[in-house]
Parts: structure tokens; sequence; C-alpha cells
């Protein structure tokens, strides 16, 4: 206990220091959201870091969200306290292959999901999150849509819109692996409970779902909803923030394997060393940073349509 203490103290002085800001995303360890300066999913960290008047970037989460990070914000220090914390679902989707399937469909919009390195963002004509996936790919022109890397939420995209979607084989293997058999044994278990689901889970998990949402979406929505239990079929980190959040509410994980080894991977420790030394910057050439933001904007100016 004494050692966390001074640890959480060295953090803020550091911090200070630095004039750092430390942004948490929403699977990350309980005490790693309850230290950082903002909690949230990985595109609005990375808007927050552009508005923050801060010199280093300190991103707790996995590589993708830290170079997504350092792609709104060039002139800024993004650090991601341990290296080798990296997203499986991301490292699916490959450069060379994608410039094969595009050549394979030359008539096809290339939309990626904001879960994949700045290289694949800067071979997409536009990015996409989970809560506007199936807005984004209505508002490309092409009838045929290649949606990378993660089959499931192609496969929720599709079923909402009349476009051709030519899906990655990729996959996040934290919501993949959230079976049926989970959601019926969570159910019996709180029967009074509503089912959440986060879009990357299988079809057959979103199906026996009450609702389903992004981290934000359903963070949002149990804030305002009547329902006081709730089945949140997603990684488990998200349910610190709701409990958090809701003190007079219920929520209860949908399996207790729903949970993400590289989201865990950064602590404290590693949060007050990367600070100490500056460790590990994050960087993007600036030719994949440019046209990775491009793809970004123009996610940005369909929402601004809404």
């Amino acid at each position: 206990m004494q050692d966390t203490r001074e640890l959480i103290e060295k953090i803020a002085e550091i911090k200070k220091e630095r004039n750092a800001v430390i942004l948490a995303h929403n699977y990350e360890r309980e005490e790693i959201q309850d230290v950082a300066d903002f909690v949230g999913d990985s595109l609005e960290l990375s808007q927050k870091a552009v508005e923050l008047e801060a010199d280093v970037i300190v991103f707790c989460g996995v590589h993708f969200m830290a170079e997504s990070a350092a792609v709104l914000s060039p002139g800024k220090t993004v650090l991601l306290p341990e290296i080798d914390a990296r997203c499986p679902m991301a490292d699916m989707a490959r450069v060379d292959d994608l410039r094969s399937l595009k050549k394979e469909h030359p008539d096809a919009a290339v939309v990626c999901y904001v879960n994949t390195t700045a290289e694949i963002k800067a071979e997409c004509d536009i990015c996409c999150t989970s809560a506007n996936a199936i807005e984004v790919v209505n508002s490309v022109e092409q009838n045929k849509v290649i949606f990378v890397p993660d089959k499931n939420l192609a496969d929720y995209v599709a079923r909402h819109t009349d476009k051709q979607i030519i899906p990655w084989v990729g996959y996040c293997p934290t919501h993949n692996q959230i079976l049926p058999i989970d959601v019926q044994r969570a159910k019996s278990l709180h029967p009074m409970a509503e089912v959440l689901a986060h879009p990357e889970c299988r079809r057959e998990v979103l199906d026996m779902s009450d609702m389903i949402f992004s981290t934000t979406g359903m963070v949002n929505y149990v804030r305002t909803s009547s329902n006081t239990e709730f089945i949140i079929a997603t990684e488990s980190g998200l349910l610190h923030r709701l409990k958090k959040e809701n003190p007079n509410k219920r929520f209860y994980p949908v399996s207790p394997y729903s949970m993400c080894p590289d989201m865990k991977m950064i602590d404290l420790r590693a949060v007050a060393d990367s600070m100490e030394h500056m460790r590990y910057v994050i960087s993007v050439p600036e030719d994949i940073r440019f046209k990775a933001k491009q793809s970004l904007d123009r996610m940005l100016a369909v929402k601004r349509k809404r």
C-alpha cells in the first residue's frame, strides 16, 4: 500500500515537471484509470490529446492508440509506458496484404476501424469507430467496401447497410471468445440485468443482447437508464468506470475471461518510469502520418454532418 501511495505521489510530481497528461483507455487496470487525467475510448482520448495544453501525452493503452495520438498531435511527445502493449487485432492487418486486396477490388472504398496501425490508416479512404461504423460506410460513394480489420464489426455493419462489405479476417481475441453460453450463464445468474454488447462480439452474442454499443455508448446509456443491473459483454476493465460513475447500479462481466492481457500490461511503476525516463516515445513518419490523418479527418467530417 505504501509503495502504491509513493508511486502515485511520484507520478503526480513528475507529471507537473514534464507538463504531462495521463490518458487511460476504458480497458486499463483500475489503478491506472484512477491516476489518469482522462479515461475514455481510443479516439476520444486522441482527440483530447489535441485539445490539452500539455507537452507530454502519456497514453495508457496499446500501441495503435498512442500512434493515433501522435498522428493527431505531431507537436507533442507521446509516450507508451509499455512498448509491448499491442493490439492483436490491429496486428492482423498487414499493409502488403491490404494493398493486394485493394488491387483485387479497385472499385471498392476502404474503411478501416480506428483499431489499426498508422500504416493501415494511411492505406484507407476513411476511418471509423465502433459507434459510427454504419454511418461512415453509408457515407462513401462506392457500393463496395473493404472493411479492415474486424470481421465481427464488418458483419454487424453488413446487416445495416445495402453496400457490399468485403471483410478482413481479423478479430479481437477478447471479444471473439465471448460465446452464447457465456451470455446464457450470465443471464441465468442475473435475470433482471440488461445485456449490453460491443459490436466486436460474434453475431450470435449480439443477437442475444438487449443493446449494442461502443464503450462510450455503454457509459452514456447506463448513466441515463432506469435499469439498475447490467451484464457487460466487452473487456472487463470497463466495469470499473461504470461502477465508479454509477454507484447505485450493478454491473456484471459476461465472462470471467473477458480480459485483454495487453490492456493490463501497464501498471503504476511503468507510468512513473515512462515519464521519468521519457520512454517509450511513439512517433509516426510524416508521410504516413499525413495520410493517416486524412483518413481520420474524413471520418470526423462525417461526424460533423450529423
